[in-house]
C-alpha cells in the first residue's frame, strides 16, 4: 500500500496526528509546484486581464501551500525540534525563491498592471478596490520594476534574510532551554511563595535532580525576579536572561543582527527607499519614520519626568529598606513588588487564588458572549499537536458556526517564549461558499502542579485577554478575500483589538464574572478590585519609558544606514541613552534576543504597541461612556473594525466606529501622565 502524504490531501482541520515530520518538505515542494501551475494558468489565459481572471485568481492561488506552511511554521514556534528546525532552514529559501518568482514574473505583472491601470473603468466594491491596490503594490514595492540584475540581487537578499531570521530564533530558543538555576540550599529560596517553590521542585524532579530548578521561561523567571530575597541569585538570573545569544559562541546572534539590519537596508535601497523603516512604514498608519520618531519623542516628554520620579522613589525605598545604594536591573521587579505591597497591600500571591486558568478562560468567553453573542463549546474530535491543547467550536447566538479555536497555554522545551495569536486557516468566501477560520492562541502560563491548578498572575490574566482580543479579530472576519480578513491589517492597527480587551480585566463588572477563589468559589473581594484599579497606573511612567526604549531601539536599527555599525552592544547602548534609568549591564544585550524585530514581523514596527494604546484608550472610553457591556457599542466595534479586517484604511474604519479621530488625551489620562 503506497503512503499518501496527509498534508497533500484535502482537509478542513489540520491533521496533526497523521503528519510525520518527514512529510513537511515533500508537501511544501509539491504545494509550490501546484501553486506554480495556478500562476501559469493565470498568465496563459487568452482572455484580456480583468479583476476576476487575474486579481481574484492570484488571491486564491497557492491555497494548498498556505495551509501546509501555516501548519509547519506554527509548529516551528509552538512544538519544534531539531528535525523541524533543519527542515525550516531547507524550505525557507525555497519559499523565498517562489515568492520572488511570482513578484518578479514579468508576464504576471503585466496582467496585474493592465487591470490596475484600467481601474477607473471597472465597477469595483471597496474590498475589491483594496485588493487590487494591495496586489499591485506587492509587485511594485518588491522589485517588479527593477532591471533583471537588480532582481537577482533582491532574490539573494531575501534568501539570506529568511535563513538568518530562522537561525536568530533557533539560537534564542536554545539559549532559553540551556540555562537552569539549580538550587539545593533551601535558604536560597527565601521570599519565594510556596506554590512557586513547589513548581520548581517538580521541574527539578522531572530533570532527575534534587532540590529546585528555575529556568528562563517566563512563568519561572518573572516570579523569581519579583520575590527572591537573594540578590546574588537574582543577578545570576538577570544576567542569564539579558545575555541570551550574546556569548561569543555558536549560539551568538551578534553577527546575525548586523547581517539582518544591513541586508534589510540594502533591500530597501534597491527598491528606492531611504531605509528599511521608510519601506515598512509606507504601508502603516504612521506613514514615515519621522512621524514615528515625533510620536515617540512626544510620549517620552510626557513619560520621562514621571518615570524619573518613580525611579528615585524606588531607589530611596530600596535604600531605606535594605541599604541598597544603587538600584540595578535585577532589583527592579523585586523592589517594585515590595513598594506596591506597601502602598496598596496588594501582590500577585494575594490575587492568584482568584485567577484559576479555567475560570479566566470561562470569563473571557463570557465577556465575548456579552459583547458579541459568541458561544464556546469545547470539542474533542479535532486533531491536536500536543495533549495540552484545548479546542473549541465557536458559534453565534443563532448557533451559526463562526470559527474553530485552539488554545495552548503552558511552556514546553519545544515552544518559544512569550504569547501570540496565529491561524491555521483564514476566513474567506470562494465560489459562493464561505470558509470559517481556525484561530489559535499560544501562551506560556504557569503549569498546574500536584498541589494546585494553574493560577495566573494578574499580568498573565491581561496577557490572556490581549491574545484573545487578537483571536476575536481573526474569528469574526466577514470578508471575501483571505489576505484582507481578520488581523491582516496595517501593523500599527493590529494591536487595537487585543489591547482594548485588556481594559475589561480592570472592571468590577467583568471581574465578577470570573475572579473566584479556586478553593472556596468566593468572589474576589471588592476591596481587591478597587486596589487592582488603583494600582493600574503603578510605575506607569517607567513602563511607558521601557516600551518607548524598545521602539527607539527598533528604529535605531531600521531607520538609518546601519552599514557602519560593527558593535551591537555599543549601538544599543547609544539607542537606550534617552530612556536610561538603570546602570547599563555590560554582560547583557537586548538586540541579540529581540525576536519581535529580528524574527517576528515587528521590524520598524515596535512603536505600534504604544500607537495602538492611543487607539485602545480612546475606544474604551467610548465603551465606558455607554457601559462596558453595551451591545450597541460592541456591535459598532465588531461591524466597523473586527469584521472588516484590512478591507479599508484603518483610520476610515476607526472614525466610522468612533465618529472621530482618536485622541492621545484618553491614553495620557488613563496612564496618569496628563497634568491637570
Amino acid at each position: 500500500m503506497t503512503y499518501t502524504n496527509p498534508l497533500l490531501q484535502n482537509f478542513d482541520f489540520a491533521p496533526f496526528s497523521k503528519i510525520k515530520t518527514e512529510d513537511f518538505k515533500p508537501a511544501i515542494e509539491k504545494a509550490i509546484e501546484i501553486a506554480r501551475e495556478e500562476i501559469n494558468d493565470i498568465i496563459e489565459k487568452k482572455e484580456a486581464p480583468d479583476f476576476k481572471n487575474t486579481i481574484e485568481a492570484l488571491e486564491f492561488s497557492g491555497e494548498k501551500l498556505d495551509r501546509v506552511t501555516s501548519i509547519f511554521f506554527n509548529l516551528n514556534s509552538a512544538e519544534t525540534n531539531k528535525e523541524i528546525q533543519e527542515i525550516a532552514q531547507e524550505v525557507s529559501p525555497l519559499l523565498s525563491e517562489f515568492s520572488n518568482d511570482i513578484i518578479l514574473n514579468k508576464a504576471l505583472f503585466k496582467r496585474v498592471k493592465q487591470v490596475y491601470n484600467n481601474k477607473e473603468n471597472i465597477a469595483l466594491s471597496t474590498e475589491e478596490a483594496t485588493l487590487l491596490d494591495r496586489k499591485y503594490k506587492a509587485f511594485t514595492r518588491n522589485g517588479a520594476n527593477l532591471p533583471e540584475d537588480k532582481q537577482q540581487e533582491l532574490r539573494e537578499i531575501d534568501k539570506q534574510l529568511s535563513s538568518l531570521s530562522l537561525k536568530f530564533g533557533e539560537n534564542v530558543l536554545a539559549e532559553t532551554n540551556t540555562f537552569e538555576l539549580h538550587i539545593t540550599n533551601e535558604n536560597d529560596l527565601d521570599g519565594l511563595p510556596q506554590s512557586f517553590k513547589d513548581e520548581a521542585h517538580e521541574v527539578a524532579a522531572s530533570r532527575d535532580k534534587k532540590g529546585w530548578v528555575f529556568t528562563l521561561e517566563f512563568p519561572s523567571y518573572l516570579p523569581f525576579m519579583k520575590y527572591a530575597n537573594n540578590r546574588e541569585l537574582r543577578k545570576k538570573m538577570a544576567l542569564a536572561f539579558g545575555s541570551k545569544a550574546f556569548h561569543d559562541d555558536e549560539l551568538d546572534n551578534q553577527k546575525n543582527v548586523l547581517k539582518i539590519a544591513k541586508l534589510r537596508y540594502q533591500r530597501a535601497q534597491l527598491l528606492g527607499f531611504k531605509t528599511h523603516a521608510h519601506f515598512i512604514l509606507e504601508e502603516r498608519m504612521a506613514e514615515t519614520p519621522e512621524k514615528v520618531n515625533s510620536f515617540l519623542k512626544e510620549m517620552l516628554e510626557k513619560a520621562k519626568p514621571a518615570a524619573k520620579m518613580e525611579f528615585d522613589e524606588l531607589e530611596s525605598f530600596a535604600k531605606e529598606r535594605d541599604g541598597i545604594d544603587h538600584l540595578e536591573k535585577w532589583d527592579s521587579a523585586y523592589y517594585a513588588e515590595k513598594l506596591k505591597q506597601r502602598r496598596f497591600n496588594l501582590d500577585d500571591e494575594k490575587l492568584k487564588p482568584y485567577f484559576k486558568l479555567q475560570n479566566v478562560i470561562k470569563g473571557v468567553f463570557e465577556v465575548a458572549n456579552k459583547l458579541y453573542g459568541l458561544q464556546f463549546n469545547e470539542v474533542n474530535d479535532v486533531d491536536k499537536y500536543h495533549p495540552d491543547i484545548k479546542t473549541y467550536r465557536v458559534t453565534d447566538e443563532n448557533e451559526k458556526y463562526i470559527a474553530l479555536f485552539y488554545a495552548d497555554f503552558h511552556p514546553r522545551p519545544g515552544k518559544r517564549d512569550g504569547a501570540w495569536m496565529t491561524g491555521y486557516k483564514p476566513q474567506y468566501i470562494k465560489n459562493g461558499k464561505e470558509e470559517r477560520p481556525h484561530i489559535s492562541i499560544v501562551c506560556n502560563f504557569t503549569k498546574p502542579s500536584k498541589a494546585q491548578p494553574s493560577l495566573l498572575t494578574f499580568n498573565e490574566v491581561t496577557t490572556l485577554f490581549h491574545e484573545f482580543g487578537h483571536a476575536l479579530h481573526g474569528m469574526l472576519g466577514e470578508t471575501t478575500y483571505p489576505s484582507l480578513s481578520g488581523a491582516n491589517v496595517y501593523w500599527d492597527f493590529v494591536e487595537l483589538p487585543s489591547q482594548v480587551l485588556e481594559n475589561w480585566c480592570y472592571e468590577q463588572e467583568a471581574l465578577e464574572i470570573f475572579a473566584k477563589h479556586y478553593k472556596t468559589g468566593e468572589l474576589i473581594p471588592m476591596e481587591l478590585v478597587q486596589k487592582i484599579k488603583e494600582s493600574a497606573n503603578f510605575h506607569e511612567g517607567m513602563f511607558t519609558l521601557r516600551q518607548l526604549s524598545f521602539g527607539m531601539l527598533d528604529l535605531s536599527w531600521h531607520a538609518i544606514d546601519p552599514s557602519a555599525i560593527t558593535d551591537v552592544k555599543a549601538h544599543e547602548k547609544q539607542a537606550f541613552e534617552p530612556t536610561k534609568l538603570y546602570p547599563d549591564v555590560a554582560e547583557n544585550c537586548m538586540s541579540t534576543a529581540f525576536s519581535h524585530i529580528f524574527q517576528g514581523g515587528y521590524s520598524a514596527g515596535y512603536y505600534s504597541y504604544k500607537w495602538a494604546e492611543v487607539l485602545d484608550a480612546d475606544a474604551f472610553e467610548y465603551f465606558q461612556e455607554n457601559g462596558i457591556f453595551s451591545r450597541e457599542i460592541a456591535n459598532k466595534f465588531k461591524s466597523n473594525i473586527l469584521s472588516r479586517g484590512g478591507t479599508e484604511h484603518p483610520m476610515t474604519l476607526y472614525k466610522r466606529f468612533r465618529g472621530k479621530e482618536p485622541s492621545p488625551e484618553a491614553l495620557l489620562k488613563r496612564a496618569g501622565l496628563l497634568k491637570t
